[in-house]
């Protein structure tokens, strides 16, 4: 009896799934934004509601620009880098009992540069307050 290796079978379903369910998943979502954006349209003309409190109902809100994306971005890159080369100096491998030990290198790395945005995004949102 010879046994089958069942993790190429499951890497090949996984790449290909994932995908496939976000794209499903993000339709179905925009379908469902329409259909309620529909239904309150039809509740104000139903209702007859003002104009003024119609355009504040129908309207978007507005979205807070997030200036410290591409920092936050940017520096758990360079977490994910230094985690790596962490792991290429001590020679930590993905495999074998002591697998895990990469990953936590790397989940370190990232929290590293997660921490280092924060500590420079809370300096330059103090440095813009007090040029106010």
């Amino acid at each position: 009896m010879h046994s089958v290796d069942l993790e190429p079978l499951m890497a090949i379903i996984l790449s290909l799934g994932i995908p496939i369910v976000a794209i499903i998943g993000g339709f179905i979502s925009s379908i469902r934004k329409n259909q309620n954006e529909t239904e309150l349209r039809r509740l104000i003309i139903e209702n007859q509601t003002d104009i003024e409190t119609a355009k504040a109902l129908i309207a978007e809100p507005d979205k807070k620009a997030n200036k410290f994306g591409t920092l936050r971005g940017a520096c758990v890159l360079l977490g994910i880098g230094l985690g790596a080369l962490v792991n290429y100096l001590l020679n930590v491998t993905m495999v074998g009992p002591k697998g895990i030990y990469f990953w936590i290198l790397l989940a370190f790395g990232v929290g590293l540069g997660l921490l280092v945005s924060f500590l420079v995004e809370m300096k330059l949102q103090k440095k813009m307050k007090n040029e106010e």
